[in-house]
Order: structure tokens, then sequence, then C-alpha cells
């Protein structure tokens, strides 16, 4: 048996390296489905409930919400940088409460702190999956993700 979860992640981005419009910075709102596997608790009759599922991804994901992912070798990094240390938000601003926890794998690095996410790869639907499951693999029994952004939509059981 299955519990699923939806969450709902905006987010900005560009790909590095496309011929196409994607090459410019655009925004998206993403939709992850997780799909968490196990057995029916007969105390509340669930695998494990939505609530508890959002809870311990977006303890992680919230980093990517309202954020900017940019490629480690994207040259408006230093750029996007530079103008946040200049509005002095680069370490944080008062309104800033979206932070999540520290995110620093082989895949992405989060900067809560100024809303910005470092990926090593192109943030496709596809790859925005394999950060997401780096991220909650050890947390959650998942058996399936789905993330769709805009037209474009990636799944992949494990």
């Amino acid at each position: 048996m299955r519990s699923i979860t939806r969450l709902n992640i905006q987010y900005a981005h560009r790909f590095l390296g496309y011929e196409g419009e994607a090459q410019y910075l655009h925004g998206h709102q993403g939709n992850l489905v997780i799909e968490v596997e196990g057995n029916v608790n007969e105390k509340n009759g669930f695998v494990v409930p939505c609530n508890d599922i959002k809870a311990a991804a977006w303890n992680y994901l919230k980093n990517f919400d309202h954020a900017l992912i940019l490629q480690e070798n994207d040259p408006l990094l230093p750029e996007v940088l530079k103008v946040y240390e200049n509005q002095g938000i680069k370490d944080g601003a008062p309104d800033n409460t979206n932070i999540g926890l520290a995110i620093d794998n082989e895949l992405a690095k989060a900067y809560p702190e100024c809303r910005l996410v470092v990926v090593k790869k192109v943030a496709t639907c596809e790859n925005l999956i394999e950060v997401f499951y780096s991220l909650l693999k050890d947390k959650l029994n998942i058996k399936k993700m789905t993330f769709a952004s805009g037209d474009n939509c990636a799944s992949v059981e494990f």
C-alpha cells in the first residue's frame, strides 16, 4: 500500500547551454508527488500520514520554494551573489522565514539565507527528482516520485 502526497514548489531557473526559450531565466510552479510504501498502520489507518510525509520532505524542499536554482558553472551565479551582497540580503533578511535544513551533497548545495540552490546538473524535472530523492531517501520509504513543472514532467520508481 502507498500513501501519496503532493507538494508545490515555486522556483526560477534556466537551462545553461540550452538553445531555446529555457536558456533565459524564467519561473515555474512545480508539483512534486511522493509515494511512500509500507503496511497500513492499524491504529491510524495510514501507511504514513500525508502531513508527516509533507513535514519530512518540506524540511529540505522549502529551500527550493521561491528560490533561484542555478548550475554551479552558470556565469549568473557570481553576479547574483554580488547583487545580493550589495543589497545586504546575501546573509539573509528578517522577512526570509522559509529557511530549510542544510543541503550540501554531491548533487546540490542550498544557500537558504538568500533563497538560492546551486545544482551540478541542469535543473530539469528528471534531474530535480534525483536531487529530491537524494535528500529524502533516508527519511521516507519512497517508491515513486513524479515532478511536473509547466508542460514538463518526469517520474521514476525506486
